[in-house]
């Protein structure tokens, strides 16, 4: 998560030469802040998931452990994704890159989940309903992740809008009972 801010530079010292100058530099990193925002606010809500994940085992095995570096593999490409959004915020297909970077998080997850599940790794006295619910987060956040993807099709920033919605109601979502379902 930290590397992602190497690609945050200071405005060049020989382009500022007043306050202004030093404003509209900064406003030009506008972009950038953005995206770094949500890919730091996105990797913190996969972590997070997978810290539930952990939570729920019970032992592990040599596969979770491969999956898992699968998910470190996945976390390591955000920073090339968030770059390429932040310089080409007006162009689909770098929002569909950085959306496809968010999908292969999200299908490693649901692996590792899944192997969990699969694989007898969880605790005994794992409730059903909490299976359920593990799975079905990462799912509908799949889902809801490609619809904001697909809102490109008419504008990229209102795809970035959605996903700083959705990002804000998974960060949020479990201090508030009606946002908690997904």
């Amino acid at each position: 998560m930290t590397l992602l801010v190497l690609d945050l530079h200071v405005p060049a010292a020989e382009l500022v030469h007043s306050e202004h100058d030093l404003w509209r530099a900064l406003g030009k990193l506008a972009p950038r802040l953005l995206v770094y925002g949500m890919s730091f606010v996105t990797l913190g809500i996969f972590w997070n998931g997978q810290q539930v994940q952990f939570n729920h085992l019970d032992h592990s095995d040599r596969n979770l452990t491969w999956i898992h570096i699968a998910f470190l593999a996945s976390v390591s490409l955000i920073p090339f994704s968030t770059a390429l959004l932040a310089e080409f915020i007006h162009y689909r297909l770098a929002l569909i890159v950085y959306w496809l970077n968010i999908v292969l998080l999200g299908i490693v997850v649901y692996a590792s989940w899944k192997c969990a599940v699969l694989g007898g790794l969880l605790k005994s006295d794992l409730p059903d309903d909490i299976r359920c619910a593990v799975e079905r987060r990462i799912v509908v956040a799949q889902a809801l992740y490609a619809f904001g993807a697909l809102l490109c099709v008419f504008n990229t920033y209102w795809s970035i809008a959605f996903i700083v919605l959705l990002q804000l109601n998974f960060a949020v979502a479990p201090r508030i009972r009606w946002l908690s379902w997904i």
